[in-house]
């Protein structure tokens, strides 16, 4: 797999990208070390230059960031949140698929979310600039549609499914994200994480 030409294609050209996907075979671990890591070392290695050399400001608060440390747990949080979180939802996606008529596979589940993930892991790269993080949320957006798409042709989803087994997913996925989330920034930014700086 070119990891560039998927990118492209599963940003530009999705609903046939998905196609392809489908006939794959792509391993778990594989999949995770040759595509996921990779991508995830963009928001990384944006959020430690942007918020060691860039910062923000926060009202009220000033700004924020200008140390190697206050860059580096950003990054670190940059890097495991979508790692985790892609893990999460495809569980997830993966425990609920008989509910909703779907084949059961966490490995096409796994394909499925990690491909998702695609635009906010490259849009990661506006990290750089820590304001304009606001974008990396836009592109999210975009990677909710192409998980929509994909449920079909990776999950097997009816067609008279696919939409309420993408809102389910998607409710659970948001809450577990939140909850990592927490445990996250209480691990790496620590309560006093964003007042000392």
């Amino acid at each position: 797999m070119n990891i560039v030409e998927r990118v492209k294609n599963i940003l530009i050209n999705p609903k046939s990208e998905w196609e392809i996907i489908e006939k794959e075979t792509t391993p778990v671990p594989q999949l995770l070390v040759g595509y996921l890591l990779i991508l995830a070392l963009i928001p990384a290695v944006a959020s430690l230059i942007g918020y060691w050399l860039v910062g923000h400001r926060v009202p009220m608060m000033g700004h924020l960031g200008g140390t190697f440390a206050f860059g580096l747990r950003h990054a670190i949080m940059a890097f495991a949140s979508p790692v985790i979180a892609v893990f999460v939802a495809a569980f997830v996606i993966d425990l609920l698929a008989d509910s909703f008529g779907s084949q059961k596979d966490f490995r096409r589940a796994f394909q499925l979310v990690v491909y998702a993930y695609t635009p906010a892991l490259v849009a990661g790269v506006f990290y750089l600039i820590p304001s304009l993080s606001i974008l990396v949320t836009l592109a999210s957006i975009y990677g909710l549609y192409l998980l929509y798409i994909g449920l079909r042709p990776m999950m097997k989803t009816p067609d008279d499914k696919v939409t309420t087994y993408f809102i389910v997913s998607l409710l659970v996925v948001i809450v577990a994200s939140i909850v990592v989330g927490i445990i996250l920034s209480a691990l790496f930014l620590g309560s006093r994480g964003m007042m000392m700086y």
